[in-house]
């Protein structure tokens, strides 16, 4: 099992920043996927960003060139840099972990934290 843990949210003025984090309990690399996905009120859950296991990258269309996921291998943690942020963004963020566990694919999400952009 792969335990997530995600910070760094909170409130920012339009086109500020922000950074999240979603630290694991287990070595990244060993992990295929993490994503990050947001979902408002009423919605359903979507992917923004995904890195994998050996680093490749994916965006939705709406955050790229604002969005860039990064990871610290070392600290097993994956980051969300959000930059340029629009009201449209506002939404609780989670991090997906996509793992096999004795031969048997297993999705593992974080808590959640609430991002807030509001001037």
């Amino acid at each position: 099992q792969v335990q997530l843990v995600e910070s760094g949210g909170g409130l920012v003025q339009p086109g500020g920043s922000l950074r999240l984090a979603c630290a694991a309990s287990r070595n990244i690399v060993t992990i295929n996927a993490i994503g990050w996905y947001r979902q408002t009120p009423g919605k359903q859950r979507e992917l923004v960003a995904a890195i994998t296991s050996i680093g490749t990258t994916n965006y939705a269309d709406s955050v790229k060139g604002r969005f860039t996921i990064s990871r610290d291998i070392a600290q097993n943690t994956v980051y969300l840099h959000m930059n340029s942020l629009k009201p449209a963004d506002t939404a609780v963020y989670y991090c997906k972990a996509e793992y096999c566990f004795s031969g048997d694919p297993y999705d593992s999400w974080g808590q959640g934290t609430q991002v807030t952009v509001s001037s």
